[in-house]
């Protein structure tokens, strides 16, 4: 873990930011740059760099029901949503901190990118 990494800092309580869930391993909050009315990122609280380097497959099956629980308890289960993992620099990662973007409340177009 990089005492830098602006995730590890959220994670830690480092720097204050409301959390629109928690648990032991994990915590999400709304993104400050939001894409779609419903933006929320979720991270474990631990550092992993990327889904490429993430090991623990009960960690990332925790990671996608927090983010279901989430999209369930703001009211977008029914219209849907979408979750996104970036990985890497060419996947569109730009914090190295594995996170997962749930995003929901708009029509959300394909191809993404």
């Amino acid at each position: 873990m990089s005492d830098d990494c602006i995730f590890c800092r959220i994670g830690r309580g480092d720097i204050s930011t409301a959390f629109v869930a928690e648990s032991e391993r994990l915590v999400a909050f709304r993104d400050v740059d939001p894409q779609a009315p419903l933006h929320v990122l979720v991270i474990p609280r631990d550092h992993v760099d990327s889904l490429a380097s993430a090991g623990d497959e009960s960690l990332l099956g925790e990671l996608l029901g927090m983010a279901a629980r989430i999209a369930r308890d703001e009211g977008y289960a029914d219209g849907g949503y979408r979750v996104v993992v970036n990985t890497g620099s060419d996947g569109g990662q730009s914090v190295p901190h594995l996170h997962l973007h749930l995003l929901a409340g708009r029509h959300l177009s394909w191809p993404p990118g």
